[in-house]
């Protein structure tokens, strides 16, 4: 049960309590019809509190019982108001009730903080990870892994098909169904999210009643971790600041309490940026509020690629198939990532480089694996986006899989590719960041550059 849960159902016991002082008053001063307001007052909030705990801890609690025993004193006080002998030993009896309701929530419901964590994309939980295993790991604390749903945008931008990717997380990571954990019926201490886009996004879109605006209506603190990392920025460097700024005035910037950036140099592109477009829509903004509301913590995507071994991996038999030499020893493996915003910006020409990319890795796959890792985004977005070179796409793809010469890998575990690789070559992305933090080599490639030309 969350801190702030807590507080309301035990600020709703003590106004019952308070009540209960005031009942003998209003007895003996014979007014009756006050009194049996009052009991209907406390039945009422008895009631409300019994369904709160049922709605989170489910039925059979010892606190309910006692609150139903309660109310039903409090129903024979109401019957019996005319007996006043009778009113004040069930008040005395209502008083032991309500005693006893204290003290079994006191004991189901023990004041620990609840945190809950609120990914969209499974391949984007190394974003939240390392965040929600101290959590769990926190005597004081209950965490929560509530894997939300999102859809696809249609081209006129209406929703589409619906995923929802719960089933696809790691085996230790305890998964709660986001149908199961009511948030307004919870009200989790913090909620973690890495989604700051709202119905911003013309790709893909979270379920809105899990949009940023109304999640800050259910905690008491509303966190936001960047999904990505970017390559350090100097504060000068006005090409490269330019190129990320729309990510710092978003949704999730705007309505959360917290904002973790990567390191504190990011943290000061933020607030400048944050600043800046608030200011062109005529907000006011206080820096030393900013100051306070983002963290250049660092990034749990560091955590995991840094903390994550080969020894650790599980690899399908199938990739290795690709990955083994006839005498069991193991090619030399390259990750070759192609990120969104390339294929905007190219199009056809990002089709032609592919093209040449994996005629070169074919020629050499007796002693190269190439292991290509599209964005998981990238055919949603094309067919959001650029319906007409999806089907291209969708056919390299195809041609690609059955040739079976490669590894395809459209999974939700980034870091096993990044971790199981011994280099990188693809487009420029947050991947290659992680790459510099293991301590491997990263080459861009250049659309412009055809082997065959």
């Amino acid at each position: 049960m969350s801190k702030l849960f807590r507080r309301q159902i035990f600020s709703v016991w003590e106004s019952l309590q308070e009540a209960q002082e005031a009942f003998e008053g209003l007895l003996e001063n014979g007014q009756k019809e006050e009194m049996a307001g009052l009991l209907a007052d406390c039945q009422d909030g008895a009631i409300a509190i019994g369904n709160q705990i049922e709605a989170v801890y489910g039925e059979g609690t010892k606190s309910v019982q006692a609150l139903e025993e309660y109310c039903e004193t409090l129903y024979h006080i109401a019957e019996g108001l005319k007996e006043a002998q009778g009113c004040k030993e069930n008040l005395a009896l209502a008083g032991r009730q309500l005693a006893k309701a204290r003290a079994h929530m006191e004991e189901e419901a023990p004041d620990r903080m609840e945190v809950a964590f609120l990914p969209y994309k499974a391949s984007m939980w190394d974003s939240l990870e390392s965040i929600y295993l101290a959590a769990r790991e926190d005597p004081d604390c209950d965490a929560y892994c509530v894997p939300i749903p999102y859809y696809d945008r249609n081209p006129d931008k209406s929703f589409g098909e619906m995923h929802d990717e719960q089933g696809e997380y790691p085996k230790n990571i305890e998964v709660t169904d986001w149908r199961t954990y009511r948030l307004e019926e919870r009200k989790p201490d913090i909620i973690f999210i890495h989604n700051p886009y709202d119905d911003w996004n013309l790709v893909t879109s979270v379920e809105p009643r899990f949009y940023s605006k109304n999640l800050r209506n259910y905690t008491d603190k509303l966190v936001y971790v960047p999904y990505f990392v970017l390559d350090e920025i100097e504060e000068d460097n006005e090409a490269a600041i330019e190129n990320m700024k729309h990510f710092c005035f978003l949704p999730g910037t705007v309505y959360a309490d917290k904002v973790i950036v990567q390191s504190e140099g990011m943290k000061k592109i933020y607030i400048q940026e944050y600043m800046k477009a608030a200011q062109e829509q005529g907000a006011k903004v206080d820096r030393e509020q900013l100051e306070e509301k983002f963290e250049g913590l660092g990034s749990p995507k560091f955590d995991k690629v840094q903390n994550t071994t080969k020894e650790d991996l599980e690899i399908p038999e199938e990739w290795m198939d690709v990955i083994r030499k006839p005498d069991g020893s193991w090619k030399k493996i390259i990750l070759y990532n192609t990120s969104i915003n390339t294929f905007l910006a190219h199009e056809d020409k990002m089709l032609r480089k592919m093209k040449s990319v994996f005629a070169v890795f074919k020629a050499h796959r007796e002693e190269v694996a190439l292991l290509w890792r599209p964005h998981p985004l990238l055919e949603n977005t094309l067919k959001s986006m650029r319906e007409g070179l999806l089907e291209e796409y969708q056919e390299m793809v195809k041609e690609y899989k059955e040739e079976g010469w490669g590894i395809f890998d459209d999974t939700s575990d980034m870091n096993r590719s990044v971790t199981l690789s011994d280099a990188y070559y693809g487009d420029g992305s947050s991947m290659v960041w992680l790459y510099q933090k293991a301590g491997k080599l990263a080459m861009i490639q250049d659309v412009d550059i055809i082997e065959e030309e």
